[in-house]
């Protein structure tokens, strides 16, 4: 069993606000995160794979088509996108990191041929001029 991993970034917006809260519990909870105007953040995505190699082609799975997957499965519906507003999965599951990977690999998991996933990973891309603007 072999693990292959493939790394893809998205940009996009969201809020965090849960309608079983009223608005003051959302604000406590969630403080300027749950502006419903949104704001964005930067994500990378780090999904593996797993798999026994093709003894023909050496691969688990072509690292051009996992490519290919995620950038249809992912990167096309979440880059530049109002997760809230764009997005079903989102309308009524308040969109932190932990349900985008949960989103994602609902996404993913019956679409890798020939291997199993294995981990999905999503973090914040780091902001380059966090310290320079005292945002760190």
């Amino acid at each position: 069993m072999m693990l292959i991993t493939r790394r893809a970034d998205f940009s996009s917006s969201h809020f965090y606000w849960s309608d079983r809260l009223s608005p003051e519990e959302n604000a406590r909870v969630f403080g300027k995160c749950a502006n419903r105007n949104g704001h964005g953040h930067n994500y990378t995505l780090e999904v593996t794979v797993r798999g026994e190699i093709d003894p023909v082609t050496g691969f688990v799975l072509d690292l051009k088509e996992l490519k290919e997957i995620l950038r249809r499965e992912v990167v096309d519906a979440y880059d530049h996108r109002h997760l809230n507003l764009e997005l079903p999965e989102f309308r009524h599951t308040v969109p932190t990191t932990e349900n985008i990977a949960i989103a994602i690999w609902g996404r993913l998991r019956e679409r890798i041929p020939g291997a199993s996933l294995h981990r999905v990973r999503v973090y914040e891309t780091p902001d380059l001029f966090a310290d320079y603007y005292g945002e760190a």
